[in-house]
């Protein structure tokens, strides 16, 4: 399957394609693909992602879906690559990952049937789809603070074109243990699906990405650590956890909480509305 990188070589932001353990660009140019500083392998116009999707998160919070999908937007400055640091602001503690296949859109598409969209689908990639739960309380219904912050959506390594979806296994790694471990046939909606869902009265261009969904287990991380979202056929994307180098500004706007709702959602069932304060960390 071909797969497409965009790297920065020579100062210059450059699609490269995969060869083995090097990238190549198009002028011939070759460096190791562990040497390479990585860009998100596409630019798009909009990040889009689905609320839930995959069973076993559902049966996690022990709740029902509706009858159709909901979304949130990840705005583009909240981009991040393969390797890239991912910023905890200081003062704040409930940043979780979330271990997604990302669906990178090739055609303009606009009305068109679930059986058309593969048609208008470039490829695919993994993304790690943060949330900053701290602001839970304050976002809960755009999600805007919790999952639009900046470095909350590394996207990698590269794009993958000719990628079946159906039956691929996702795991999430912290520090090299498993912490999610699930597969796209889990999902109750299908890639085809949440693009033709979106595509009625959002016009999706060449280069825009739907993440859509991710498995139980979501929990939070601290600055250290690293994390990998390893997806069969598109590979592992790598992030490391800092701590940003000012804290969250005071003076105005809502400050990050640590109520029921933020604990129970950055905890999942570590915590069962149980009343008990984990430790901070």
């Amino acid at each position: 399957m071909p797969e497409y990188r965009r790297i920065l070589l020579d100062g210059a932001a450059v699609q490269v394609t995969v060869d083995g353990d090097e990238l190549v660009a198009g002028d011939g140019r070759r460096v190791r693909a562990d040497d390479a500083q990585h860009l998100p392998p596409v630019v798009p116009s909009k990040v889009i992602a689905v609320h839930l999707n995959h069973r076993s998160r559902v049966e996690e919070f022990r709740i029902s879906l509706p009858d159709t999908p909901t979304y949130f937007h990840k705005p583009v400055s909240a981009l991040n690559a393969h390797k890239g640091a991912v910023v905890r602001p200081e003062g704040c503690k409930w940043l979780n990952y979330e271990g997604e296949v990302a669906i990178v859109i090739g055609r303009t598409a606009r009305n068109i049937s679930p059986a058309e969209a593969g048609e208008y689908i470039a490829g695919y990639t993994i993304a790690n789809d943060y949330g900053l739960h701290d602001f839970r309380d304050t976002d809960a219904g755009s999600m805007l603070r919790v999952k639009g912050s900046d470095t909350l959506c590394p996207l990698g390594p590269g794009l993958v074109t000719d990628w079946d979806f159906r039956g691929k296994r996702l795991r999430t790694y912290v520090n090299g243990t498993v912490v999610q471990d699930g597969s796209t046939d889990e999902m109750t909606w299908d890639m085809h699906y949440l693009v033709a869902d979106i595509a009625r009265t959002i016009t999706l261009c060449p280069g825009d990405v739907l993440l859509s969904g991710t498995p139980a287990n979501s929990r939070p991380v601290r600055p250290g650590d690293v994390v990998e979202v390893e997806v069969e056929g598109l590979g592992r994307l790598t992030n490391h956890i800092v701590t940003g180098p000012t804290p969250v500004r005071t003076d105005v706007g809502a400050q990050p909480t640590e109520s029921e709702e933020v604990l129970s959602t950055a905890l999942g069932g570590d915590w069962e509305f149980r009343g008990i304060r984990p430790p901070r960390r």
